[in-house]
């Protein structure tokens, strides 16, 4: 049997760590002992997330950036550079929902676009060579069972996952010899602030296993991230036991 490895020390970017599974994520591997940054558009959001992830083994902090902006993104990885020293890890959370298409303005499906999709490939495009540099690192993208349920609904959503399903996939082969890993989590339903419904009816569906926590998560990308030196998960699927899928 293989020793699970440690991120203890390990330096690692979280995109969209502010809420729902990305905040989750930034508190767990923080409590892990890794070196965590990440990054929101909405300071208040931020607080509470290095907060939950204060006085652990590890270290939090983070910075104001859009995902969905390349000179951001420029300014998010000079912060890693001189904070972090580089980077081991990145996890990409950033999203956002979507109606369907005929429902939404041109600016705000776009929107979602640029966020969910072009943001990973962004966020993975800057982190690539400086993991190549250093001999070798990972890529964890959170996806969605929504590429696999096609609920109607979630079209544009459903979409820019996709993408990010096929995008990994793909990268997984291009980047082996450079010995970076590619993962892609897909959850089902997951109690974050994506949900349009209540705490209490979050609360409910928990109790009646129809919603995930989001630390049900961020354990999935943990887990991802502590194979062993050989093993590669590429496609981790974590749902409720009674997942909706219409």
């Amino acid at each position: 049997m293989t020793d699970r490895n440690s991120v203890a020390g390990k330096r690692v970017l979280v995109t969209g760590g502010t809420a729902g599974i990305g905040r989750a994520t930034v508190a767990m591997f923080a409590k892990e002992g890794a070196h965590v940054m990440t990054f929101g558009r909405h300071q208040s959001s931020l607080d509470e997330s290095l907060a939950d992830a204060a006085g652990v083994a590890g270290s939090a902090e983070g910075l104001i950036a859009d995902v969905a902006t390349a000179e951001d993104m420029d300014r998010v990885f000079a912060a890693v550079d001189d904070k972090l020293g580089g980077i081991d890890l990145l996890v990409t959370c950033a999203a956002i929902g979507a109606e369907p298409l005929y429902e939404m303005a041109e600016d705000d499906w776009r929107r979602v676009i640029e966020t969910n999709l072009i943001g990973t490939l962004a966020a993975a495009r800057r982190a690539i060579p400086r993991m190549e540099a250093q001999g070798g690192g990972q890529l964890i993208f959170v996806g969605s069972i929504s590429v696999d349920i096609k609920k109607p609904g979630e079209s544009v959503y459903a979409a820019t996952k996709a993408g990010i399903q096929a995008f990994a996939e793909t990268l997984h082969k291009e980047v082996a010899d450079k010995n970076i890993k590619v993962s892609v989590i897909e959850p089902g339903s997951v109690a974050t602030p994506m949900q349009e419904c209540s705490d209490d009816e979050k609360a409910k569906a928990i109790a009646d296993h129809e919603m995930l926590f989001a630390d049900d998560v961020a354990e999935a990308i943990l887990f991802a991230a502590t194979r062993s030196a050989g093993a590669d998960i590429v496609n981790l699927r974590i749902e409720p036991v009674r997942q909706k899928t219409h």
